[in-house]
């Protein structure tokens, strides 16, 4: 989201000029698919995750361009917000210890990254919704300064003709209206990306939706909102919300949403790059001066930029990549559903979670998805969004069965068969895999933490906002430990 862009107008000229390259460079994809070009024989890994900075008083530090001067390394980023920054590791192969490697280089970039932080008067919050932001923080001045942000915050709200509307009705209501996309910095998230053949793409990306709802139950760290104890995993809904560009005659109509779940199961990428040029329309038209077909046609590598710029403005939960390393393109399932944090170790577990069950589903025999309906893996995704850990779900051959249950039973021995299939070492699977059980024996998460530690000091007679604030300082704390989630104790427990 924050490649840089140029300040600038858009004409007709440019959106119709636009929508013609994109177009071309379906075409130029679809010839791509059919001619096997794309590296796949040693598969790459990424990880990138938001983070949130605070001051003394661990209220937002809008400062993000003076923390990426103190820690001066180019794995990290600008965000949405002036209080957000992102790192994005290195990829590597998770062969062997790969997922402890990743561990290792995360681990000594965000030490490095709050020292250096430290020094400059802030800290670092590895957590879905910082629980001290507050509505006024959410302002069009606390805009990054890339000038892409506020490009496509005028898009979407010239889109959308109206302010945005939040509403979030949980365990409490948020209503809100914003005349700014800023809301949307709130969501701090883990990308998982996993690079995969074209011929795999589909049965991983499948997978993927398939497992989704569950990684958000088990995953689940953003209970508070505004200070708002809403859902277990409130940063969705308010990404869902913050961005949309359709009026409510727009929804009325059937008009999809740019932060999407999806509609079906696919049976190759293109699916998706072709339902993205034909439902929605261009938020940044900027042209490049490629001939993708030109290019292809003379043995070349397209860099495909307006398919690829269109592409990163349709927010899907699991985001289709085509991207070019070394001169040679390759293709990678992005998933998005995951919080950031709560520690490094509780998202390597995540992480590992994730690309061993989808590894073994995209392997499997019979594939999850031809005895699921899609409607049950999106019914899923609202589930454990709401519930959290405490959600039902469905899943083919044992019905309707409590999250905890399902992934006990049924879902860490798939995971771990499917690291195995990625020749992940042993005795990193057990370690990683061990956290997520865990957490399940123990019904415990970020969610479940932070709203028992809320609960707990609220009992013992703090406000809300001392409480979120005591509970934010006693976070961070647990969060350096890197002990997981699932040991940490609330004052009330």
């Amino acid at each position: 989201m924050g490649e840089e862009v140029e300040r600038r107008e858009f004409t007709r000229a440019d959106r119709t000029r636009y929508r013609t390259r994109v177009r071309t460079g379906l075409d130029v994809l679809a010839r791509m698919l059919t001619e096997a070009r794309f590296e796949a024989d040693q598969p790459m890994a990424g990880l990138e995750i938001e983070l949130n900075l605070v001051d003394g008083e661990l209220d937002p530090a809008m400062r993000n361009a003076d923390a990426l001067a103190a820690i001066a390394d180019e794995q990290f980023q600008t965000e949405l917000g002036r209080f957000n920054i992102e790192i994005n590791v290195p990829p590597r192969q998770l062969t062997g210890r790969g997922l402890t490697s990743f561990e290792d280089s995360v681990r000594a970039a965000l030490n490095h990254a709050q020292s250096e932080a430290n020094a400059a008067g802030m800290g670092l919050a590895m957590i879905g919704i910082l629980p001290t932001l507050r509505p006024e923080h959410a302002t069009r001045e606390n805009l990054s300064e890339n000038p892409r942000y506020s490009l496509l915050e005028e898009e979407i709200l010239a889109a959308r003709g109206e302010d945005m509307e939040i509403d979030i009705d949980g365990a409490e209501r948020l209503r809100m209206y914003s005349d700014t996309i800023m809301p949307e910095a709130a969501c701090t998230s883990t990308q998982v990306h996993l690079q995969v053949s074209p011929e795999d793409f589909a049965a991983y990306w499948n997978a993927a939706q398939a497992i989704a709802g569950i990684q958000v139950a088990v995953g689940a760290n953003s209970p508070f909102l505004f200070g708002r104890r809403l859902v277990a995993e409130s940063r969705i809904p308010l990404f869902e919300q913050s961005t949309d560009t359709r009026s409510d005659e727009l929804k009325a109509q059937g008009v999809r949403p740019r932060v999407w779940f999806g509609e079906r199961w696919i049976t190759s990428i293109f699916d998706l790059f072709e339902e993205n040029t034909r439902y929605f329309p261009a938020l940044l038209p900027i042209c490049s001066d490629e001939d993708a077909a030109e290019v292809l046609a003379a043995g070349g590598v397209p860099k495909l930029e307006e398919l690829r710029l269109h592409n990163g403005t349709v927010y899907r939960w699991n985001r289709p990549v085509y991207d070019i390393a070394g001169g040679v393109p390759h293709l990678r399932v992005e998933n998005r559903v995951l919080p950031a944090g709560p520690t490094v170790l509780d998202t390597m577990a995540n992480a590992a979670f994730f690309a061993g069950l989808v590894r073994a589903l995209a392997d499997a025999d019979r594939p999850v998805w031809s005895a699921m309906s899609f409607q049950a893996a999106r019914e899923n995704f609202a589930a454990g969004v709401r519930g959290g850990i405490e959600a039902e779900v469905y899943w083919p051959g044992i019905g309707r069965v409590s999250v905890v249950e399902l992934v006990l039973r049924k879902l860490l021995p798939l995971a771990e068969e499917g690291l195995r299939l990625w020749r992940v070492n042993d005795d990193e699977t057990d370690r990683l895999l061990q956290v997520i059980e865990r957490r399940c024996v123990r019904a415990a998460n970020g969610a479940t933490w932070q709203t028992a530690e809320v609960a707990g000091l609220e009992a013992s007679g703090s406000d809300r906002e001392t409480a979120l604030r005591t509970m934010l300082a006693r976070y961070l704390e647990l969060m350096h430990s890197n002990e997981p989630v699932h040991t940490w104790e609330a004052v009330s427990g």
